[in-house]
């Protein structure tokens, strides 16, 4: 286990340093903050100045040297347009976006398990042929237009929850959050569905093809064959061998999750770090953006390490077989 757990970090250190580069020089290429940031007013001195202070006025590649010195110390750059440290900002929407994202991962979990698992075992059923039928609609239609159609029908049509907004927040250890009251939470629900809906089609399928290949199994069979009910079965040999694929799929999922709420937290006018990267491409803030990416490849690669611990302890023959090569 420990040799497995070595490789992964090297691993996840040659992806970091790897990302450094190609987020920091894609994103160099984009545009010059300088002609959004300065005025009409500033003259040539003046906008000298200017471009002094923001750095760059450096070749791109000592641009990067700084970055990565400063990377290596956990500062990721100043804001161009906020003059604070873009990290900070980050870490501002962070709770936001992080919430929002466990609540759509609670919601496709929860829900989508025990109907993947109902068309597993009944999949001639009418509600087995509707649940998979729903699946199909859930990864066929655009997020955005799902989330203005929440919001005509349960804000607009029937007044039942807010449109837009996080709504009230409590600081629970130090963060700030809004599941907790009642406002906050009436916020939560629409946006969080929206989100949750192409991940719940996701698992919904996932755990049905995992159920209808472990009821074939001979360890189930051999389990009906010694007189164990059909629910012991069920929750005990056929539920515990559909997770592992489940628990690693999932894992990689709520990276995405986290990195690609972009769009339902501009339609939602949700105040996480999806929004604010909209905002820092407005206005060219490159520190920002390449801080958010940086931040994003570090919760991927961080989550990833988690998923394959957890997929070696369900099935240890991963581990064993990682250390032997």
């Amino acid at each position: 286990m420990s040799v497995f757990i070595f490789r992964r970090l090297l691993q996840a250190l040659v992806v970091i340093f790897a990302m450094t580069l190609i987020v920091f020089f894609g994103v160099m290429v984009i545009g010059n903050p300088a002609d959004i940031l300065i005025g009409q007013d500033c003259d040539g001195p003046c906008r000298a100045k200017v471009i002094r202070s923001l750095g760059l006025h450096l070749p791109v590649h000592e641009q990067y040297l700084v970055f990565l010195q400063n990377a290596l110390k956990g500062e990721l750059g100043v804001s161009f347009k906020a003059g604070i440290p873009a990290i900070h900002l980050i870490l501002q929407r962070l709770p936001a976006t992080l919430e929002l994202a466990f609540c759509a991962m609670f919601i496709a979990v929860v829900v989508g398990i025990p109907l993947g698992m109902w068309a597993g075992l009944k999949p001639r059923s009418p509600s087995g042929r509707l649940i998979m039928g729903g699946s199909i609609l859930g990864f066929s239609l655009p997020s955005f237009w799902v989330g203005i159609m929440l919001m005509m029908i349960f804000a607009v049509q029937l007044d039942w929850l807010p449109a837009t907004g996080r709504g009230d927040t409590r600081e629970v250890f130090g963060v700030a959050v809004s599941i907790v009251t009642l406002d906050g939470l009436s916020h939560l629900v629409l946006p969080a569905l929206n989100l949750a809906l192409f991940k719940l089609s996701l698992v919904i399928r996932l755990t049905r093809a995992g159920v209808r290949e472990v009821l074939l199994q001979d360890y189930v069979r051999f389990a009906y064959a010694k007189g164990l009910t059909n629910r012991r079965v069920i929750l005990v040999h056929v539920l515990k061998n559909i997770l592992i694929p489940v628990v690693t799929v999932l894992g990689l999922e709520l990276g995405n999750v986290i990195a690609f709420s972009v769009v339902t937290e501009t339609v939602f006018a949700w105040p996480g770090t999806g929004k604010l990267l909209i905002d820092s491409i407005d206005v060219l803030d490159r520190p920002v953006v390449v801080a958010y990416l940086m931040i994003t490849v570090f919760m991927f690669i961080f989550i990833n390490l988690v998923v394959d611990i957890v997929y070696s302890l369900l099935d240890p023959r991963v581990g064993l077989a990682e250390s032997r090569t």
